[in-house]
């Protein structure tokens, strides 16, 4: 029987098939105009819920999975790992399809497409919402209608991030994997390039010297948090190239991410949370670097009518006062042409 084991590595989620997943910190985009890759600024700690029984919402027990500590208005990009062998990677924002907006399902699809391939795409860092372009991840508190799932359902029930991984069935596995072992006797080895994918690490202030341990207390409902959108960035959500039915029908693992706000992930866990996000103008100014990936031998997605009605979160919560200054040309960078503890999957 395959193991379906979803485990947490560090800040790192691996799926079965070894698809490991990471949630990046990064710069949040002005909501008009269309801007290049923004830059990771370290990852977002990660922890398994189960490891907090006493201080975590009930409901939250029954489903099982990770959190992590978000910001209102924080902005995040999803990199994406492992090893070489293909994978589907379904991604939900509230249980709705980032890739085809639409109803989260056990079931790969393809009209509209509703997953990622692996590794063909290296990283996916909002809706995909235009011809080349995605409209930045960026965290919102339910209940005010600005996240992706309560302008695409009317409801805003789940939240957080939702991945299921699919590999492929067994005789195009054994196929793959024939034919990479023929290219490699054949070929050079081709030089690894870290560039947009590496997150770039952000030192944490120091922990307050009297922060609550863990334990205590009843469980509560916590503020829940789930994704809305911002800016638009170009980048492309890729075609698949094969064949549906190569595809295993079930997904191997999954896992529900739980999005926390700073206050309760100190209370849930004991754990100061990250700083605040960067500010953006300084970045630029500083002369570091954003990003452009293009990839000529891939096909981009078409985006779906259901994403692309999805408002920005500055028409929710206001508009963004933040300064914003443009990289320059020379700062934007083209780019291409240990196993841990199992993460507890329940109900959802």
């Amino acid at each position: 029987m395959a193991d379906t084991t979803v485990r947490i590595d560090g800040n790192t989620l691996r799926l079965p098939g070894d698809v490991a997943v990471r949630f990046i910190r990064t710069l949040r985009l002005p909501e008009s105009g269309t801007h290049p890759l923004p830059p990771g600024l370290g990852e977002f700690p990660v922890r398994r819920v189960a490891d907090f029984p006493d201080t975590v919402p009930e409901a939250w027990r029954a489903r099982g999975g990770v959190m992590l500590p978000v910001y209102l208005r924080e902005a995040m990009w999803l990199s994406f790992g492992g090893t070489s062998e293909p994978a589907a990677l379904q991604v939900g924002v509230g249980k709705v399809c980032a890739v085809s907006g639409k109803p989260w399902s056990d079931r790969l699809g393809r009209e509209p497409q509703n997953y990622v391939v692996l590794p063909r795409q290296p990283w996916l860092d909002g809706i995909n919402s235009g011809k080349g372009t995605v409209r930045q991840f960026v965290a919102v508190p339910l209940g005010l209608g600005a996240t992706v799932e309560g302008q695409v359902t009317g409801e805003e029930v789940w939240g957080g991030v939702q991945l299921q991984s699919f590999a492929l069935k067994e005789p195009k596995l054994a196929a793959w994997r024939e034919e990479q072992r023929r290219r490699a006797a054949q070929a050079p080895p081709m030089p690894q390039f870290g560039g947009y994918g590496a997150a770039m690490p952000m030192a944490a202030p120091p922990a307050p010297g009297s922060a609550p341990a863990p334990g205590g207390g009843a469980p509560r409902a916590a503020a829940a948090m789930g994704l809305g959108v911002g800016g638009s960035m170009r980048q492309e959500v890729y075609e698949d190239d094969r064949p549906l039915s190569d595809w295993a029908e079930r997904p191997g693992g999954r896992v529900f991410v739980h999005l926390v706000t700073p206050p309760e992930w100190r209370r849930i866990t004991g754990e100061a949370p990250p700083p605040s996000p960067v500010d953006r103008a300084a970045y630029t100014r500083a002369g570091l670097p954003w990003f452009d990936y293009y990839d000529e031998d891939a096909g981009d997605l078409a985006p779906t009518d259901t994403l692309g009605a999805v408002q920005p979160v500055g028409d929710w919560l206001g508009d963004d006062h933040e300064p914003w200054q443009a990289p320059t040309p020379g700062q934007v960078v083209p780019l291409k042409d240990a196993q841990g503890k199992p993460v507890e999957d329940g109900d959802w």
